[in-house]
């Protein structure tokens, strides 16, 4: 099932679905998205639910990590994260999500309420940059994370710099 992304929010509470194979594609969405919610100033907590979804790519885990220690910075909060998929709760797992989501295997009652977020458009650069963002925020997580993902960082970084040279001539 391709993914998507339900969203809803209440008196400050927002709680995001992520359904079927979340991947790239849906990662300005849900960028513009946080932005908006951390920028309601009622703002008090987010719950993310993982239970629909089948699969999950690094880049979207790296937006999720952001996602929480931005929330714990606002307003001290640590979020909830529900995962009663095994397999993507072994993922989460293996790059201590523990650390930064409270972690629960229950599911919850799904609420109609809920709106899909349409997807973005984004240049191939903001998207490369939104990346390697997102595999930095992994790598910060622990020591198996940062050798993971070093070689991509490295390797994106590398092309961001091969395609920034042409343009910076040209000027």
């Amino acid at each position: 099932m391709p993914g998507r992304i339900l969203v809803g929010s209440h008196d400050g509470v927002y709680v995001m679905l992520f359904e079927g194979d979340v991947r790239l594609t849906l990662y300005t969405a849900v960028e513009d998205y946080l932005e908006k919610m951390f920028g309601d100033p009622m703002f008090k907590s987010v719950l993310v639910d993982l239970s629909p979804t089948e699969s999950i790519d690094s880049t979207s885990l790296g937006l999720l990590a952001k996602l929480s220690i931005q929330a714990d910075k606002l307003v001290g909060y640590r979020p909830t994260l529900v995962s009663t998929n095994p397999d993507v709760t072994r993922i989460l797992e293996s790059m201590d999500f523990e650390d930064v989501f409270h972690i629960v295997d229950s599911q919850l009652n799904q609420s109609a309420q809920l709106a899909e977020l349409p997807p973005v458009e984004a240049d191939p650069e903001a998207m490369r940059q939104r990346v390697i963002d997102a595999h930095r925020t992994l790598m910060c997580m622990n020591e198996t994370n940062r050798e993971a993902f070093q070689d991509l960082v490295a390797t994106l970084e590398a092309e961001a710099l091969s395609i920034e040279g042409p343009k910076r001539a040209s000027l």
